[in-house]
């Protein structure tokens, strides 16, 4: 006698990084999987805009832990360099301060300590020191709280669960970012450097606990990369993967909830178009927030970790700019004088700063096809707070005027004669476009001790067979962590 086996299906609503891996690894499975996604392209933030000769990376800009994108092929038998190819940069970072200091961040954590000593003329062994500490933080850390679900009684029960529990403070979670860092540094400048790991997360380094240091082994220690055909290549390439994985891509398809069985509190599928899909599985890529706000589902959102602060949005302007300027490289940052002044903007006053604290991406320094010859793409961001006001045009235009002096006063340059392209990004397109709650780029804010350590879980034990991925959930915002919740789910499904 034949038994017919039926394949198991699953569905993930939305085609962000997260939903995307997470339906290459249950292809590895033998589910059959469909991807629904609003938009008419896979990518949800880590998308790309082509326009009047210019290429640019609408989303996240900056790459590390490239092995998390190199599992994926490796599951489905393929060769990771075959499809998708990268290069570690030799320059990490240019800070560039109002009082005129420039530091040249180097790869490798040695060599950024000696070039602190030398343009901050401090001793390096500080910094040694921190980098050192945030590399064991993260060791210890990542496999209770980044590489498997949280809270779980596996987690507590693991060595490293085991051992943070006999000492909490090994995570620093009791002091803020700032503080941390005013206690290690004693120049201002890196004590500002060290803070801006906070909006890593869309957080204030005021507020935020300090463990949020150990972002800063992934830079420096880990090393910091550029795919070599942008950032969007690593969207391209592992939706070409799920493709030849089996997933199917349903593009322009807005998913109206997901269908649950109330007695037995187990998923049936989802509602599109009026119609009901029957699937084994449902994944959810979308912002939790936005997830439980529309009413995807007929139940209440966890009540742990409720009423957390959002976290930051973004302004962009992607400029298309005449010239070459050899005085900036892939990633330049113009810092504000007043750093504490610009987050109690941010998350107090809920305003924009007048005197923001801007980064430069400028992907045609390593890509010069992303810009016209003679040209360079410049994608410029500042910090904006997360809203729901409907008209910020006003602030639109503050912001870039707000941008044009700080980059004319601290680089010399008159942009604004320069711009020949220009296309901008506020909270509210981004809303529209992502799917964002308010605009927020990662979900919740870890502004409190526990925040980082309450993001809504993976999975919903009370509703069978409904999982959850992406930058709002477990574990955080950020392409590695977006792979790493993809990985959880895709074992808790197995499991």
């Amino acid at each position: 006698m034949i038994t017919l086996v039926r394949m198991k299906t699953a569905v993930v609503i939305g085609a962000g990084i997260g939903g995307l891996a997470t339906a290459v690894r249950l292809a590895a499975k033998g589910f059959r999987v469909d991807v629904f996604e609003k938009e008419s392209y896979p990518g949800g933030k880590l998308a790309e805009l082509r326009s009047d000769g210019f290429r640019f990376d609408l989303g996240p800009s900056l790459f590390t832990q490239p092995e998390r994108v190199e599992e994926l092929f490796s599951l489905m038998g393929e060769n990771p360099a075959d499809h998708f190819t990268y290069q570690q940069l030799s320059s990490v970072c240019r800070y560039f301060w109002p009082d005129g200091t420039l530091l040249d961040v180097p790869s490798g954590p040695n060599d950024f300590a000696y070039a602190c000593r030398d343009v901050f003329k401090v001793d390096p062994s500080p910094l040694s020191g921190y980098l050192t500490n945030a590399r064991d933080l993260y060791n210890l850390a990542a496999p209770v709280f980044i590489d498997q679900p949280f809270p779980t009684r596996k987690a507590f029960l693991s060595q490293g669960g085991r051992e943070i529990a006999k000492n909490p403070s090994i995570l620093d979670p009791f002091v803020s970012l700032h503080r941390r860092n005013k206690r290690v540094f004693k120049d201002s400048r890196m004590v500002q450097l060290f803070d801006r790991y906070a909006t890593y997360n869309g957080s204030n380094p005021y507020k935020a606990p300090a463990t949020l240091k150990m972002i800063a082994h992934l830079e420096h220690n880990l090393g910091a990369f550029f795919p070599d055909n942008g950032m969007y290549s690593i969207v391209r390439e592992i939706t070409d993967l799920a493709i030849r994985a089996g997933v199917r891509f349903h593009y322009d398809s807005m998913v109206q909830r997901v269908n649950r069985n109330i007695e037995g509190n187990q998923v049936l599928g989802i509602r599109m178009d009026g119609k009901d899909y029957p699937y084994d599985v449902v994944v959810s890529d979308l912002d939790v927030n936005t997830f439980y706000h529309a009413g995807m589902i007929d139940y209440h959102p966890p009540g742990f970790g409720r009423g957390q602060a959002l976290s930051t949005s973004a302004m962009i302007f992607y400029w298309g700019v005449a010239g070459n300027h050899d005085h900036l490289d892939l990633h330049n940052i113009l810092f504000a004088e007043n750093y504490e002044e610009e987050f109690r903007h941010l998350f107090k006053l809920k305003k924009m700063y007048s005197d923001p604290t801007v980064y430069i991406y400028i992907s045609s320094k390593k890509a010069p096809s992303d810009a016209l010859p003679g040209h360079e793409n410049w994608f410029v961001m500042v910090n904006a707070p997360s809203v729901t006001r409907k008209d910020i045009s006003s602030e639109i235009a503050s912001a870039r005027e707000a941008i044009l002096k700080k980059i004319k006063s601290m680089l010399g340059v008159d942009l604004a004669s320069k711009i020949v392209f220009e296309h901008v990004e506020n909270p509210q397109t981004i809303e529209a476009r992502t799917g964002s709650w308010q605009g927020a780029l990662y979900g919740n804010s870890s502004n409190s001790r526990i925040s980082a350590f309450s993001r809504h879980p993976n999975q919903r034990s009370k509703i069978k067979g409904l999982y959850f991925t992406g930058g709002s959930v477990h574990p955080g915002g950020g392409i590695p962590l977006c792979l790493a919740s993809a990985k959880i789910v895709a074992e808790l499904i197995d499991q």
